[in-house]
């Protein structure tokens, strides 16, 4: 349980909050790149950490992300004309380029000089893994992208859900690294079965435990947290364990045990205090699942599941469109799509959940470690120490991996899985429990 301080320190990113500034120091997840893939195309209004932007890609394939607002009088170039390499505001014709130049101003006499005194606030921007990314903090403390860990190679294939979510960022990665409640929560979706490791069919995953209460065990690490849940296996449980290991690269990244068709990751961005950006990918080097077999696999289809800018049709004002009658029928949860019945539980905690409230158990470890582990940095952020995952020795992102499989007794969860994809480094690990 946290006091109301301390939840306030981890949920709040906007203005000076010591969370969001932590966050600034980190390459943040803009948007997908499908939203913004045409060159002189429509702009994309972002919201991040409580700031509006608009992202949008020129006329010679260049991203750009800049404040939505025109330094002139604050009309929206969400609304601008995006032509001749920079977006124009339909006000007075101004138009700014992809570094925040005001390179035209249409309503002033060219003598007046003005363009060159006026520059609009631009942040860096990258592209990688199906996302557009930009950096938002300090010029002297922006580190070199690096690719993330569910895009170790330009090639690898990545399917993307996107869901806006109207709830608080912690409550959706505490919803991701809960490696317990998929046992309920997703029962009608990860089945027991007789299988060797978990398995995907075309409506569901299959999971070779029935086991409800998994063990925890957690090791904090440089870049955050692993940890694994273990469980008994359905067959030969006497000498081995199914253990899936979880991981969570901070502020923003969670590496979900994968299936034998692609890789799970999530990465949550936060709009503002109480609104949350939630993406959900598979992934594979090679092979996987294409984009929308991905999206109508959890039920999140634009046109469909979402409207164009990715709001949820099912939401807490139609109890997401929740069937009873299945429910009656053998359907736990009467909601359709594994991200549709977490977003469920993650909105229906309030904006921001009120952890002073809350009586926690032994599954919840992961929970527990996850708030002390982003308090402690955002206190050690506000009193000038050094930021979460920008330290040394550095373990790059792509040689980090989440993992799961029946395991002997004797097996280290920690190091398992080496070799497929990448394992975790035991640079600066501590124990935890």
């Amino acid at each position: 349980m946290l006091t109301r301080e301390e939840n306030e320190l981890l949920c709040r990113v906007e203005g000076d909050a010591a969370m969001g500034q932590l966050m600034r120091r980190h390459w943040i997840p803009a948007c997908m790149s499908e939203e913004v893939a045409e060159p002189d195309g429509t702009p994309v209004k972002v919201r991040l950490l409580g700031e509006d932007l608009v992202v949008f890609r020129d006329s010679d394939g260049r991203l750009g992300v800049l404040d939505e607002h025109c330094p002139h009088r604050r009309a929206s170039l969400a609304l601008g004309r995006n032509e001749e390499c920079g977006l124009r505001c339909l006000f007075h014709g101004w138009k700014i380029d992809v570094e925040g130049n005001v390179v035209e101003m249409a309503s002033e006499p060219a003598e007046s000089g003005l363009a060159q005194k006026v520059k609009m606030k631009a942040y860096p921007v990258r592209e990688a893994g199906g996302l557009v990314w930009t950096y938002m903090g300090p010029a002297e403390t922006m580190r070199e992208f690096e690719p993330p860990a569910f895009a170790p190679t330009k090639n690898t294939k990545v399917s993307i859900v996107k869901v806006h979510v109207d709830c608080n960022w912690a409550q959706v990665v505490e919803g991701q690294i809960d490696s317990a409640h998929s046992s309920s929560l997703h029962s009608s979706e990860m089945r027991p079965a007789k299988v060797d490791s978990a398995k995907v069919v075309d409506t569901h995953w299959l999971r070779p435990s029935t086991d409800k209460a998994p063990r925890l065990q957690v090791e904090r690490t440089s870049y955050g947290f692993h940890y694994a849940a273990i469980r008994r296996p359905i067959t030969n449980s006497a000498a081995h364990d199914y253990v899936r290991r979880t991981v969570y690269i901070a502020p923003f990244v969670c590496l979900i045990p994968p299936n034998n068709v692609y890789n799970v990751t999530s990465v949550i961005v936060p709009a503002d205090d109480t609104h949350s950006t939630f993406y959900f990918l598979a992934w594979r080097k090679t092979g996987g699942i294409d984009q929308e077999a991905w999206r109508k696999f959890n039920c999140s289809q634009p046109g469909i599941d979402l409207d164009k800018n990715f709001r949820n049709l099912r939401h807490r004002g139609n109890d997401y469109q929740q069937d009873r009658a299945a429910m009656k029928l053998g359907d736990f949860t009467g909601i359709r799509g594994i991200p549709n019945q977490d977003i469920a539980m993650w909105e229906t905690m309030g904006p921001i959940a009120d952890r002073t409230q809350e009586r926690l158990g032994a599954s919840d470890l992961a929970v527990v470690e996850f708030r002390r582990l982003m308090v402690d940095a955002a206190q050690a952020m506000r009193d000038g120490g050094p930021v979460l995952g920008c330290t040394e020795p550095h373990i790059p992102h792509v040689k980090i991996s989440s993992f799961e499989r029946i395991l002997p007794k004797s097996a280290n969860w920690r190091t398992a899985g080496a070799g497929e994809g990448g394992a975790p480094s035991p640079v600066q690990h501590e124990q935890v429990a």
